[in-house]
């Protein structure tokens, strides 16, 4: 023969190495990953992340911020000042410094705001997946109880609740929290009635755990996607709240205040000091923006209906 046959190669494979990249490359995230790469892309949350987090770090550690005075610091001569640089929001008619008072009554507000909505999140968690798991005549009991409450007005039935027994902060947050979790429990129990058919919940039947490990110990962490979104929409709502009640007397009582008492106390001056609501006022509104701006953004990043390739 005048030419030779060439032996025809095998193909290469690749190496364990690079064949054991190449797939973990191909593997989907999980919905946690997806979520925190969308979320970084939508800028009103990242913001409002940002401004909540320098909100909530000011508040906490303001007893130690250089240059913060005492807010309950008395100077009668003083008297209600304008904003300057020695008081960037100026003083009341008994010369407290108004930026003290607001970061101060920041703190009051936030804290009735996070522990309220724990409040309403234990109730509503707990009563929407025991009545989604039980099913049959316990869900129909459980939830036309829901019913009733919803068909209440809630806020008289807050103001009734601080009248009846005491005004104190601690009876503002059981207050707050037992009228808010209705809402939470219909949305729990919507993601229990869709996930007790799961194959992992009959698994875990099957290795013998019992309702209340498989209601909390399973299924309710499988709901924490729509939970932590009504969370972040559930705090400015009862802050929203708690200023209301403040401005009609019946919320944070003295030597205490809240952004609610500082806009109330400052309405009754507003012609002659305008900034004793001013500031205060703009503290309330941009940080109850700023929680509806993160709530939306945590909607949209962990609807698993929405999800895309994030480049």
């Amino acid at each position: 023969m005048s030419g030779a046959l060439r032996a025809v190669e095998p193909p290469t494979l690749p190496a364990p190495a690079a064949a054991v990249q190449t797939l973990a490359s191909s593997r989907p995230e999980s919905l946690w990953a997806d979520a925190w790469k969308r979320l970084r892309r939508n800028r009103a949350a990242v913001i409002s992340a940002a401004f909540l987090a320098w909100i909530v770090f000011t508040a906490i550690f303001a007893p130690w911020l250089p240059g913060m005075q005492d807010p309950t610091l008395q100077d009668l001569k003083l008297g209600a000042v304008p904003p300057s640089l020695a008081h960037w929001f100026g003083t009341d008619e008994l010369g407290r410094d108004t930026f003290a008072r607001v970061v101060y009554g920041g703190r009051i507000s936030l804290m009735v705001g996070v522990v309220a909505t724990l409040v309403s999140l234990i109730v509503g968690v707990s009563w929407g997946a025991v009545a989604g798991y039980r099913g049959g005549k316990t869900d129909e009991l459980m939830m036309r109880f829901v019913d009733i409450l919803y068909s209440l007005p809630y806020i008289f039935l807050v103001i009734l609740l601080l009248v009846f027994f005491s005004r104190s902060i601690l009876m503002l947050f059981v207050a707050l929290g037992l009228v808010q979790w209705l809402t939470m429990a219909r949305i729990v129990r919507g993601q229990v009635l869709s996930l007790k058919q799961q194959t992992f919940v009959e698994a875990a039947r099957a290795l013998g755990a019992g309702d209340a490990a498989v209601i909390f110990r399973h299924i309710v962490p499988n709901t924490l996607g729509p939970v932590i979104v009504y969370t972040t929409l559930t705090v400015p709502a009862i802050i929203l709240q708690e200023a209301f009640l403040s401005f009609l007397g019946l919320g944070v009582q003295p030597p205490d205040a809240s952004w609610g008492t500082l806009v109330s106390d400052g309405a009754r001056v507003l012609a002659l000091f305008p900034w004793l609501v001013v500031f205060p006022g703009l503290a309330l509104s941009l940080t109850l923006f700023c929680f509806n701006f993160l709530g939306d953004g945590l909607r949209d990043a962990l609807d698993p209906q929405d999800r895309r390739d994030v480049l």
